[in-house]
């Protein structure tokens, strides 16, 4: 395993070369910090966007889990609809995360100023690995950003709905992290992000996780 995390690890330091930004979390509840890479980048057809976090242990520092997520989008004509498609799974030292894929429609609506947008989204899940043999599911997500205060500060997240029986056997699983950033400057910025959730990881109930953050933006 730990062979598995290094060579994740190299393959993200190259990553990094072209990501938009890395973030540096400090969760409370789990004392541990996680780092995050993300990218997203429009072109002429559409937008791909990817992200990839890694939990490290609290005593030696060592990366205890990694997940990450990508996703193509690709533009319907002008309309603000997309077709999209997506991949999410990772690895713990424990247990390895039932590898989903994706893949449906989505609505994208983006202020003429760039001061905020949101996306939502509708699609088919299919997720591997499922004990109880239910691999077909839907997941339903949003996203959003605000930037406010002449651009210092942002407001940005997303909030998941989705069928899966994979962990908790509950049905159906809730997360949504809101962030809110301060813009130090063009490349630094440091906030807040906290995790609602319900049924998820593999916890059942609802649970609220607060982390500090600071960003560095490429």
């Amino acid at each position: 395993m730990k062979r598995i995390f290094a060579s994740a690890f190299l393959l993200l330091t190259v990553c990094a070369l072209s990501a938009q930004n890395v973030q540096l979390h400090w969760d409370f509840e789990r004392e541990h910090p996680t780092s995050t890479i993300e990218m997203f980048k429009p072109d002429d057809w559409g937008s791909t966007f990817f992200f990839i976090d890694f939990d490290y242990n609290e005593g030696d520092g060592e990366a205890s889990s990694a997940y990450g997520e990508i996703a193509r989008e690709w533009n319907i004509g002008d309309s603000g609809f997309a077709a999209h498609i997506e991949y999410n799974g990772g690895l713990t030292n424990e247990f390895s995360f039932g590898n989903a894929y994706l893949g449906g429609i989505a609505y994208n609506w983006l202020a003429d100023d760039f001061s905020k947008g949101i996306s939502f989204q509708v699609m088919y899940k299919h997720i591997t690995q499922t004990p109880t043999d239910k691999p077909h599911n839907f997941q339903l997500t949003t996203v959003w950003f605000y930037n406010f205060l002449n651009d210092k500060m942002t407001f940005n997240g997303f909030a998941d709905f989705w069928k899966e029986d994979m962990f908790t056997g509950k049905g159906y699983v809730f997360l949504a992290e809101p962030q809110i950033w301060y813009h130090v400057n063009d490349h630094f910025s440091w906030g807040t992000e906290i995790e609602f959730s319900n049924n998820f990881g593999g916890q059942t109930g609802f649970k609220v996780r607060p982390t500090a953050v600071v960003r560095w933006t490429f």
